[in-house]
């Protein structure tokens, strides 16, 4: 069953307001840690450059930054070509959506040729992120990252590259789910995105009537976000006692299963 995502509501300025200029919840385990939860956009402007001060002096700190990846690291992705074309899984209108939104962001109908329907999904929205100015090296958890290294101050990952391969690997049907809902939301979605940067730019937006047109299926979420948060949940809190930032993106840190909620807090 389809879902619309609220999970991002506080955003949107449609409940009460964070505790900070930033999407960012603290929370104290029962074994003492305190984690310091950033919600980030991977792909950022240039106006999000530098980060804000108060993550910043937060970093200076923490016993270490923990984030899903260490994007900073060179990554080669071994994709192996799909079980079955595009062409043969999205009918024909879909197919026509996916080349037209392909052409506008400069994919190619080759570039799509034997991809799993995840990794063109991913690509179309890396390209139209691209498109609306935004760039991966402005994006919150490359940022702290290279923060990181000028404070000497260590770097944890929660998953790594390869698992996060594996996990895209998982997703059912290829992905297919994924790669329809990025068409089905195109619009939509590039709103959320920028939407999202003004949050950054602490230009947070007026109270409106918006319902987030982010739809993902039960499985997908299941594997995406709920199993992920509760595995990240063991992990933080197997940590050392300590003042830990950690940079995840947005979305695990609302709704259903969240993040802040899995370690002691509802957001």
């Amino acid at each position: 069953m389809k879902r619309i995502l609220r999970r991002l509501a506080v955003i949107l300025g449609l409940t009460p307001s964070l505790p900070y200029a930033y999407p960012a919840f603290d929370v104290v385990t029962d074994g003492g840690s305190r984690f310091h939860l950033v919600g980030s956009i991977h792909m950022g402007s240039r106006e999000m450059a530098p980060l804000p001060p108060l993550l910043r002096q937060r970093m200076a700190q923490a016993d270490a930054l923990i984030v899903e990846v260490d994007i900073s690291q060179p990554v080669r992705f071994d994709v192996q070509p799909a079980d079955a074309r595009l062409t043969e899984s999205l009918s024909g209108q879909e197919y026509q959506q996916l080349l037209k939104r392909s052409r506008q962001v400069g994919l190619s109908e080759d570039s799509l040729e034997s991809k799993p329907a995840w990794h063109v999904a991913l690509m179309l929205q890396a390209m139209q992120a691209e498109r609306s100015g935004l760039k991966s090296e402005f994006g919150i958890d490359y940022q702290s990252i290279l923060a990181a290294r000028e404070d000497a101050l260590s770097v944890i990952e929660l998953e790594g590259a390869e698992k996060q391969m594996t996990l895209l690997k998982r997703l059912p049907a290829e992905g297919l789910p994924l790669l329809r809902d990025t068409l089905a939301h195109w619009q939509d979605n590039q709103r959320l995105m920028l939407i999202m940067v003004r949050w950054w730019l602490n230009e947070k937006p007026q109270r409106e009537t918006l319902r987030l047109p982010y739809g993902m299926g039960d499985d997908i979420y299941r594997i995406m976000i709920t199993e992920r948060n509760r595995d990240w949940a063991q992990k933080l809190k197997a940590l050392p006692k300590g003042d830990y930032v950690v940079v995840v993106g947005a979305l695990h840190l609302f709704g259903e299963h969240n993040l802040p909620a899995l370690l002691g807090r509802a957001p």
